[in-house]
């Protein structure tokens, strides 16, 4: 009696089927957080000698959402299959085989399509998980080059597994032959398509970075104008961070065609500037500013080779140079030592009767 109920079929399946599509979404949506973090731990076996100062919750919840979504979608394309109707409905014909099309087959295609996705959403956050894990071993040593090197080199493989995913999903969803596609299109073709010349450009870039080293991570760089501390190099640009903390990106390619100082390389900041005074002041008494301000920056412990001069006559103001070297490249401590020395200028020149000269215009009468 209880098999005849069972076997009662409405709308084209039995009830023995909705209950077993019932229970086994059930079963999915309860246990698959459950599920999840077993195969993470599981997988965590196996980098756990190569990762053996990072926790395990760390790779645990880089891979818990992929591996649900997994999980999720092979439980409903499971459940949906065990029903036969209206999966048999007959949606279109294909054009060249005739062969006909149910709801079922473009519900295989959709799941099969979202189940790869899924798959390589694993695989991404597998690399997020190993790029951590050589992130933490390279801020540990001395050699700055490793702290740059990981990002790129997590960009790419990214950037290469997504290419991958790409003609997987070809290939397997869309009936693609992607070996035609591939010789059809060849190496330029496949250069074309999928990256742009620029972002071609900022690839070599990268590898030119890479290669001649003209800066690496924790260095104070400043390219056509823009100046500011490295904090990444990436697939595409490399990412600075300005004196005022703003975070400011910048093509590749631009960071090697452009004119490119490295400032952590230099031993001093280089500060050179005029001061000018009123005409007012007399010879003797611009002497012994110059003398005091040589003086001054002489004796000063965070400033070498500092020296004035009379430079010449300016429209409004009698010009003195005033150049020196701050020793010290912290760039905070470098503002300091010019607001120290700025205003010991102001002092030395009040002390021997002068006074700062600003743009006047003078008019003479004939008598």
């Amino acid at each position: 009696m209880d098999n005849q109920f069972f076997e009662q079929i409405f709308w084209g399946n039995t009830i023995k089927q909705y209950c077993i599509f019932v229970v086994v979404i059930l079963l999915g949506l309860l246990f698959k957080r459950l599920v999840s973090r077993f195969f993470s731990l599981a997988l965590f076996k196996i980098f756990k000698k190569f990762a053996e100062d990072i926790r395990g919750e760390t790779f645990v919840s880089l891979l818990i959402r992929p591996i649900e979504s997994f999980i999720t979608f092979c439980t409903i394309y499971i459940a949906i299959n065990n029903l036969t109707h209206p999966l048999n409905h007959v949606l279109w014909h294909r054009a060249k085989t005739k062969a006909a099309v149910t709801i079922g087959d473009f519900l295989d295609k959709i799941f099969l399509f979202l189940i790869i996705l899924s798959i390589f959403w694993i695989i991404l956050r597998i690399i997020d998980f190993i790029a951590f894990v050589l992130k933490h071993k390279a801020s540990i040593t001395n050699n700055k080059a490793d702290d740059q090197l990981v990002p790129f080199l997590k960009e790419l493989t990214k950037t290469l597994i997504c290419f991958l995913g790409f003609f997987v999903l070809l290939g397997f969803v869309f009936e693609v032959n992607v070996l035609t596609l591939i010789t059809g299109l060849g190496i330029g073709g496949i250069a074309i398509a999928l990256a742009a010349k620029e972002s071609l450009e900022n690839l070599i870039g990268s590898f030119t970075i890479f290669l001649d080293k003209p800066f690496t991570v924790g260095d104070v760089v400043k390219v056509d104008g823009i100046e500011g501390t490295i904090e990444k190099v990436g697939f595409r640009s490399t990412w600075l961070i300005s004196p005022d903390k703003t975070t400011i990106v910048i093509p590749n390619r631009a960071m090697i065609d452009g004119v490119l100082e490295n400032v952590t390389l230099r031993n001093y900041r280089r500060v050179n500037f005029h001061v000018g005074i009123v005409y007012e002041t007399d010879s003797a008494d611009i002497k012994e500013i110059i003398k005091a301000i040589g003086d001054f920056l002489t004796a000063h412990p965070d400033t070498k080779d500092g020296y004035a001069t009379f430079d010449g006559f300016g429209d409004s103001a009698l010009n003195i140079q005033v150049v020196y070297l701050v020793n010290n490249m912290d760039f905070n401590k470098y503002v300091r030592v010019k607001e120290e020395i700025n205003f010991k200028l102001i002092d030395i020149v009040k002390m021997y009767r002068s006074d700062f000269a600003y743009p006047t215009q003078r008019s003479i009468s004939d008598h």
